[in-house]
């Protein structure tokens, strides 16, 4: 295929996008629709290649694997290479592990399979995952296996013209199933290839039917699409459901450009955009490890900037000195393939991922207080896979011990790293009626993405009238996120549009009659809020320890956990005064001094994540819960 100045310029247009998203998504709040636009130049690219040597009756798919890998794999090998380097110097046992994990499924192309079942792209840990960025190219590398057997298959019994319409009609389908998954199934919608290959098929579909247009059409086309993906960009944020019905505007830009073909275009013509566009995929490689370098580390705007510009240089380097190298792709029998030099780059770099993954990061190379520190990120409740439900589903309703009920614990996550640590202080059985990010709060209903789940107050209503009356209730919850959330999205009796401090008054009001409700009959042990840091403790403490021969406490001020709880204090008392037979555990009493509030006691984490108390935790919190029982 003749080189194309407007798909070389397409690619610049996409890359921009996604790095700028990237390293500060109010730059483009929609940025990450440039992977989407790539999605469609890739299929444009492999259905001319697998047509055109269909047509000639020439095509191989060994040939078509081999050179896709000579393409995709030596930079992506290096970039895992340099990153495997990296971490044995500078992560902690655990990330090292990770990393290996992430290198071994990105080699694999099954990263988009992995980041699926871990977590949804735009949460928080994502900017802990070094390689996240690779789930498109897994999801473009399993298109690039399956599409050129199928249409192989079909030429055994089709013709050209019905192996188009096929095609079509294939992608209008793919269209309806995004639609309808997104909605059903966000996360697996927005990593797996069965709702993403309708976009690489949309540029199949450029290929298979091209448009002869006048000039002035052409310009309008590509006007047009420009327009449809810079809005797409600039309008569309992570809040909205992706990809969805959404990813018509970049996907159909990106369609009506490539059909426009205009080579002579300012914009995708320009020698910055040819530039970029030549070096898009290695910006892609590198830019993501630089903006997930730039928050482990903690460090400041101005690298922001320095990571952009770092990106390009890179990409540059990486382009011209790896992508450009000439690979043989043509081996004349089945046996010869095996001479592919990427299939041997992608061997090696896979099996040191796994490796880095089975050793635990190669544990032996730390040294044990960095070790002890790590590992308090698995220091988490033993039953705690087995207990806690996800939200949207019902509470598992786990037991501890035998016997009568001696205590019942209700609340979030964070009442369910409580729950062995009471178990162990009450002679009868314990129910953990936890559920993950589920308030105590009756009819308390969550909003993602415009789908309203109940499983919430639904659970809560049953679980109030099954609670035997004189049974101790442990209440705990991380009662202040809902306060301080800029953009409320838990509710009661009505989704809500006011103000935040009616919708906090509204809130307070409902977690009050709730507590009281439940105290009528039972007895209620509520258990504080507990401080709050702004990084996941062990990991702060592990990279201390690595960084210093010395590693020092981790703390917030006294100050800034007053701060976050001064609303839910303000509404304790109010339960206090307004409900009988409560009474309150401060947490502040075992992890706090007179001036600071500790993530740590004795040189081991008191918290597996930021947020999360850990089994060492627990047993210090235990002990003032216990004092409060024994009242009972």
């Amino acid at each position: 295929m003749q080189f194309r100045k407007d798909i070389n310029g397409l690619r610049a247009i996409a890359v921009i996008a996604v790095v700028l998203f990237h390293f500060d998504e109010s730059w483009m709040p929609g940025g990450f629709a440039g992977v989407d636009v790539f999605f469609v130049i890739s299929g444009f690219l492999m259905t001319g290649i697998i047509f055109r040597g269909i047509e000639k009756d020439s095509f191989s798919i060994l040939k078509f694997y081999v050179s896709r890998a000579n393409r995709i794999i030596p930079a992506l090998a290096v970039l895992c290479l340099v990153l495997l380097v990296f971490g044995w110097f500078y992560l902690t046992p655990l990330d090292y592990k990770e990393l290996g994990k992430h290198v071994g499924s990105s080699m694999g192309f099954l990263s988009n399979i992995t980041y699926w079942r871990e977590s949804g792209y735009f949460d928080a840990a994502s900017h802990e995952k070094w390689l996240l960025h690779t789930w498109s190219l897994s999801a473009e590398w399993q298109f690039y296996m399956i599409y050129p057997l199928v249409l192989v298959a079909m030429r055994k019994f089709m013709s050209l013209k019905v192996m188009k319409v096929t095609v079509l009609i294939a992608t209008a389908l793919g269209v309806l199933f995004c639609i309808v998954a997104t909605y059903k199934w966000p996360d697996p919608a927005y990593y797996l290839l069965p709702t993403r290959a309708w976009e690489m098929m949309l540029g199949g579909v450029a290929y298979l039917y091209p448009l002869k247009l006048e000039n002035n059409r052409k310009k309008l086309f590509e006007w047009l699409g420009l327009a449809l993906i810079v809005l797409s960009y600039i309008l569309i944020s992570k809040e909205n459901l992706w990809p969805g019905y959404l990813a018509l505007f970049p996907v159909f830009g990106a369609f009506l450009i490539i059909q426009a073909q205009r080579d002579d275009s300012v914009v995708t013509g320009n020698i910055i955009f040819q530039k970029l566009g030549k070096w898009s995929y290695s910006i892609y490689l590198w830019h993501w490890p630089l903006v997930v370098a730039i928050y482990y580390f903690s460090l400041n705007e101005i690298f922001i900037y320095l990571g952009v510009l770092l990106s390009v240089f890179i990409g540059f380097i990486s382009s011209k000195y790896i992508e450009n190298i000439k690979f043989r792709n043509d081996f004349g029998s089945p046996v010869q393939y095996l001479k592919c030099k990427p299939i041997y780059f992608f061997v090696f770099t896979g099996l040191l991922g796994g490796g880095t993954f089975l050793t635990n990061g190669f544990a032996w190379h730390y040294n044990s207080s960095v070790t002890v520190s790590s590992l308090g990120q698995m220091d988490i409740n033993f039953r705690r896979n087995e207990c806690l439900a996800g939200y949207g589903e019902e509470s598992r309703q786990c037991e501890y011990g035998t016997g009568e009920v001696g205590a019942i614990v209700i609340g979030d996550s964070h009442a369910q790293s409580l729950v062995p640590n009471i178990a162990s202080m009450i002679p009868n059985k314990t129910l953990d009626w936890t559920l993950s990010s589920c308030r105590t709060i009756k009819g308390i209903f969550y909003i993602k993405n415009g789908i309203r789940y109940d499983s919430c107050g639904d659970w809560l209503e049953k679980a109030f009238r099954k609670i035997p009356p004189n049974t101790p209730i442990v209440v705990h919850n991380w009662l202040n996120v809902i306060f301080d959330s800029e953009n409320p999205n838990e509710y009661t009796e009505q989704s809500f549009n006011g103000s935040r401090d009616e919708y906090k008054k509204m809130m307070g009001e409902s977690y009050i009659n709730t507590i009281c409700e439940l105290s009528r009959d039972n007895p209620v042990i509520i258990v504080k809020d507990t401080p709050v840091f702004d990084f996941s403790v062990p990991k702060e403490m592990a990279k201390n320890s690595l960084f210093r021969d010395e590693g020092g406490r981790v703390f917030i001020s006294i100050e800034e956990y007053r701060r976050q709880n001064e609303l839910t204090e303000e509404i304790y008392k109010s339960v206090a005064e307004s409900c009988d037979r409560v009474v309150f555990v401060d947490p502040k009493e075992v992890l706090c001094s007179n001036d600071k509030c500790y993530g740590d006691y004795n040189g081991k984490p008191l918290y597996f994540d930021s947020n999360h108390l850990s089994t060492e935790g627990a047993n210090r919190l235990a002990l003032i819960i216990e004092k409060a029982l024994i009242s009972y």
